[in-house]
């Protein structure tokens, strides 16, 4: 399973919540400045439409009935926190009436408008205007409405919000969890290729495009079982009908030899029945190959395998024979390794890196085997060593390497099959470079594929 932080899914749910909390942002200051705008427009509308009317009453009435408008429309609220200001004052600044105690920076020539202060904590939008000789006027509203506004509105706005990103990410987790499901029946499929209840439900359509897909991903991986079923049954077929008539002959064999034949044509049968014996090797060998590979990467069937105990059994095993041909064998085993996979191999595969360097390596000589956690297995040999043009080449199924400058006997299967093996069980075999101060010879590495 994939973890949640890494899940395609979970980054959808974060990604629509910060969207979503990008778009709040953006609605909440769109809100903000319109509110704004708007009760400043409209107190830009009131003061003109108060100023047009004092500047009426001054037309008809004169400066004394302009002071006792203003006078009367100060009365109608009380000074502090109302919403119109007033100050009528000469050239000069001096207040003739009016609430407001100086002249702001506004020119009343032009008609200058704009935000001014009122009292110690209040502003308010005004205008000023030149009603006549030495005598000007400044109208105010009070705009202090605006920030309990403002303040409201983004009150609603954070408590919306939290509401909102909340059904976001809860809506958002149910869809994504609901297409995590169909995914996974498609991973559950391919993962367990052989498990009819997968292929069974990655086969069910329900109109969209991801059932579209499990169902095409069913039928492919239908396709490819049967395939593979059909490869597996001709190649034990193939088997068979190969195996059956060499044994034949093989058993014509043995009832000549048991004859006592001329000792010339005794060897000669012998050598027919090394033959046949190593045709049959070889046969196996290109069907364990084949089976390796077409298993690469399945973890199906595979179950813990105490890699120390098989090893250290092959190495016993192995130490008679070493000594027989004159070497040394040691090996160094960490305790407790183990792997998932197939016993039967994972045994071959060592047996095949033993046999390689018992092989190429000439008597006298010395084989080291080691084990660490990771698995990393590790067989080093002071023997020849390979020739830098088949460091590669010696994987290749046939291909036979060179000891001691002579082409050596075997199938060439030994190397290309302990690959194949290492690479079903999610590990890599390579031939590494020798220690400089070593004695030579080869070493190759099996470790856990990066």
């Amino acid at each position: 399973m994939i973890e949640a932080r890494r899940s395609i899914f979970s980054r959808l749910v974060a990604g629509a919540i910060v969207l979503s909390l990008v778009l709040l942002a953006g609605l909440w200051w769109l809100t903000h400045q319109t509110v704004s705008s708007t009760l400043q427009e409209a107190a830009r509308a009131e003061v003109d439409v108060d100023l047009a009317g004092l500047a009426d009453i001054y037309a008809t009435g004169g400066t004394a009935e302009l002071q006792a408008r203003i006078a009367d429309r100060i009365a109608l609220t009380p000074v502090e926190g109302s919403t119109s200001h007033y100050l009528l004052a000469d050239d000069s600044g001096r207040r003739i009436a009016g609430d407001l105690a100086q002249w702001p920076p506004l020119d009343p020539a032009v008609s200058e408008s704009g935000i001014i202060t009122i009292g110690t904590n209040s502003r308010g939008f005004a205008r000023a205007v030149q009603l006549g000789p030495n005598l000007r006027l400044v109208v105010a509203r009070g705009i202090d409405i605006e920030a309990p506004v403002l303040s409201s509105i983004a009150m609603a706005f954070a408590g919306g919000g939290v509401v909102f990103i909340a059904l976001v990410a809860l809506l958002g987790r149910f869809a994504a969890l609901g297409l995590q499901r169909r995914i996974e029946r498609i991973n559950l499929a391919f993962r367990e290729p052989q498990d009819g209840a997968g292929l069974a439900a990655a086969g069910r359509i329900d109109g969209d495009e991801i059932d579209e897909l499990t169902a095409h991903s069913g039928a492919a991986l239908a396709r490819v079982n049967d395939l593979l079923a059909a490869y597996k049954d001709t190649s034990e077929q193939l088997a068979h009908e190969i195996r059956t008539p060499l044994s034949h002959l093989d058993n014509r064999l043995v009832k000549a030899l048991a004859q006592k034949p001329d000792p010339a044509i005794a060897e000669k049968l012998a050598e027919a029945r090394s033959e046949i014996r190593r045709i049959v090797q070889t046969l196996e060998s290109l069907l364990d190959i084949a089976a390796s590979k077409a298993n690469r990467g399945d973890r199906s069937g595979l179950a813990p395998v105490d890699l120390s105990a098989l090893v250290t059994g092959i190495c016993e095993l192995y130490a008679g024979s070493a000594e027989e041909a004159g070497l040394a064998l040691d090996w160094t085993i960490a305790p407790g390794v183990t792997i998932n996979g197939d016993e039967r191999q994972l045994g071959r595969l060592v047996t095949n890196m033993l046999d390689n360097a018992l092989k190429y390596v000439p008597r006298g000589g010395h084989v080291a085997i080691t084990l660490e956690p990771g698995p990393v297995l590790v067989v080093a040999d002071d023997g020849p060593g390979v020739d830098p043009q088949d460091r590669e080449r010696i994987f290749d199924r046939f291909y036979r390497g060179r000891g001691k400058g002579e082409q050596t006997s075997g199938s060439g299967l030994g190397l290309a099959l302990a690959r194949a093996i290492a690479e079903r069980h999610g590990l890599t075999l390579t031939l590494e470079e020798p220690a400089a101060d070593g004695p030579g010879g080869a070493v190759f590495r099996i470790a856990a594929a990066k």
